[in-house]
C-alpha cells in the first residue's frame, strides 16, 4: 500500500511512542526524515536514530526517544504543511512556537532546517511541523 504522507507517519508514531512512554520506535527511512531527525537530534528532542539496511531495498530508523525526569521532552509534534495543504513562509514570517520554547522544522533551499537557522540564513520555505 502506497502511502500518501510519509513524514506525517513518521510523527504519528513518535507522537504515538512518546504516549506509550517507549525508549524507542522505528519508521521506514528516507532522506527527508532522515533530515528531520538530524534537526531533532541537534536540538535535544530525540537522543539520536540508527539507521538499519535489510538489503532488498528496504531500510529503517530506530529513533532513540528522550525523556527528562521521567516526561518526554517532545510534549507535542504536530505536521503543518499536510499534501492537502502545503504551507509555505517567507523569512519575515516564520512562526515563532510557544514563544520561541520550540521549535518549526522547515525544507528550504539550503536545507532543512530549524526555525531560528532559518533566520539566521534569511531563507524561508515550507514549514514542516512543529514541535515543543
Amino acid at each position: 500500500m502506497s502511502m500518501s504522507d510519509p513524514l506525517g507517519d513518521m510523527l504519528t508514531r513518535i507522537r504515538n511512542a512518546v504516549m506509550r512512554n517507549k525508549s524507542s520506535v522505528s519508521t521506514p527511512a528516507s532522506k527527508l526524515r532522515g533530515r528531520v531527525l538530524d534537526v531533532l537530534k541537534d536540538e535535544g528532542y530525540i537522543r539520536g536514530y540508527t539507521h538499519t539496511d535489510f538489503g532488498n531495498g528496504k531500510s529503517e530508523f530506530e529513533i532513540e526517544l528522550k525523556y527528562y525526569e521521567g516526561q518526554p521532552v517532545i510534549r507535542e509534534i504536530a505536521r503543518v504543511s499536510k499534501p492537502g495543504r502545503r504551507v509555505y513562509v517567507s523569512a519575515k514570517t516564520i512562526p515563532q512556537v510557544a514563544n520561541g520554547l520550540g521549535i518549526s522544522v522547515l525544507s528550504t533551499p539550503k536545507g532543512v532546517m530549524a526555525d531560528h537557522s532559518a533566520r539566521e540564513h534569511n531563507v524561508g520555505g515550507e514549514v514542516l511541523c512543529q514541535i515543543f
